[in-house]
């Protein structure tokens, strides 16, 4: 019996490992401000990233394969994980241990892989509702899965953040989507924004789509204060470095944005995440 129970935590550990991994290989930025979170719940967070991006890189990145019936089989062994407390494949393992752990609704994760499936299809949105809908699967809800494993399964501090990790949700994945405008239109034919043309993108446009994401980031601020201590520093570090691409965003010229992907410079992430944790660290004296 303790031999079995000893080899099922080697596993689960390798899984963990193996989640966090991939949030290295594939965002730096945010595998730096992960590294701000206490040590239980950076893992959790680990394994959803792992989750999350595996999903994503189905619908973005596997072309020479059947996507759907890809994506299809990854949410089939998604269920099949939950139901048995187990998986072959080491990033759902990890992630429906975190799932149990922090009550996570399985309805934040069906709506999230129901918004990579519209991607599979879906390449304009046409009106407002559509695209609110589409950020609610694919960016609102992960803020929510994030919000339940900060809150430790405190049930009152949750509702009274959720509007906030909604709005910061929505902020992330609006920038992303003016960051990676060019792209998403002329690689993946996709608008993520309603009756949007590349051709006619200009000064006028940018700072209207502008000007909502900075009303999300306003939305989303009033909640930082009140995250738990374990989680804080991290959620900070990671607004104040997608305030910064905003920000870098706003100075370009609307065609330099479809030319080329705005970035932060490494020397200014790491300029912005020292003066976060100093500010923090001042403001706690």
């Amino acid at each position: 019996m303790q031999e079995k129970e000893s080899c099922i935590k080697k596993y689960n550990e390798l899984s963990f490992r193996l989640s966090e991994e991939t949030t290295k290989q594939y965002s730096t930025s945010f595998y730096s401000a992960s590294r701000f979170f206490s040590p239980k719940i950076r893992r959790a967070i680990h394994s959803v990233y792992g989750f999350v991006r595996l999903a994503d890189e189905i619908v973005d990145s596997f072309h020479d394969y059947d996507k759907k019936s890809l994506l299809d089989k990854f949410e089939e062994d998604y269920l099949l994980a939950y139901k048995a407390g187990i998986s072959t494949n080491p990033i759902l393992h990890s992630f429906q241990i975190t799932v149990r752990e922090y009550n996570i609704p399985n309805e934040y994760i069906g709506n999230f892989l129901s918004s990579m499936r519209a991607d599979l299809d879906k390449k304009e949105y046409k009106t407002k509702t559509d695209i609110e809908n589409y950020i609610y699967g694919s960016a609102d809800v992960v803020g929510l899965i994030c919000l339940r494993i900060f809150c430790q399964n405190d049930e009152e501090l949750f509702k009274k953040l959720y509007s906030s990790a909604m709005s910061l949700g929505s902020a992330f994945q609006k920038v992303n989507f003016l960051r990676d405008l060019r792209e998403d239109v002329q690689s993946l034919g996709r608008t993520y924004f309603p009756n949007f043309q590349l051709e006619t993108f200009n000064e006028e446009t940018k700072n209207k789509l502008i000007e909502e994401i900075e009303g999300d980031f306003s939305k989303a601020k009033k909640g930082l204060d009140q995250l738990p201590k374990g989680s804080q520093l991290a959620v900070i570090i990671a607004y104040n470095y997608y305030l910064r691409l905003l920000k870098n965003i706003k100075q370009r010229p609307a065609n330099m944005i479809i030319e080329k992907r705005i970035r932060v410079s490494d020397f200014n992430k790491l300029s912005l995440t020292l003066s976060t944790i100093i500010r923090y660290k001042l403001r706690g004296i």
